[in-house]
């Protein structure tokens, strides 16, 4: 089945984390792949240390898309296209059961990763994969072909008041 968490609200990736913790502790092989985040955030130490979670790679540094100049951007969208590319014949060869791919929708909607190749991995994909996509505004056919779709709506955040996110909390 397919799932999309989505929404400008906290807990997207803490949700998908979490079924890819449950999945990973029945036996399933789940392959996380995350995009606009880097090496420190700190779901990746304990997913990098639980049996049958595979970790993609992750750029040290990276800013967030309203920061990079159109140069970065660029630079950024083939880092992303590789990380995909990549993923996508990993889940394929090693027939995982779970794939996350955490704010996908993001890079799509910037222009980073191609919205047809990932609309095409997705659906193509064997029935018996799970997939979760999570971001921000995903595009209409993402919603209409997922099985579970849900709204993460912000009613309040600390970044509101100028606070920044906080390692443990936010990242």
């Amino acid at each position: 089945m397919k799932h999309v968490y989505y929404g400008d609200g906290k807990g997207k990736t803490t949700a998908a984390v979490g079924l890819a913790v449950r999945a990973a502790g029945s036996n399933m092989k789940v392959l996380f792949i995350q995009f606009l985040k880097t090496e420190f955030s700190g779901e990746r130490h304990v997913l990098s240390h639980t049996e049958n979670v595979t970790l993609t790679f992750c750029p040290l540094e990276l800013k967030f898309t309203f920061e990079m100049n159109d140069s970065e951007k660029q630079q950024a969208s083939k880092i992303f296209k590789g990380i995909f590319d990549s993923a996508a014949t990993t889940a394929l060869t090693e027939r995982y059961d779970v794939v996350v791919f955490d704010e996908i929708f993001d890079v799509i909607n910037n222009e980073m990763l191609s919205e047809a190749s990932v609309y095409e991995f997705i659906t193509n994909a064997p029935s018996s994969m799970e997939i979760i996509m999570t971001g921000h505004n995903p595009p209409q056919r993402f919603i209409d072909i997922a099985d579970y779709v849900t709204e993460f709506k912000k009613i309040k955040h600390p970044y509101d008041r100028g606070i920044t996110g906080r390692i443990g909390i936010e990242f």
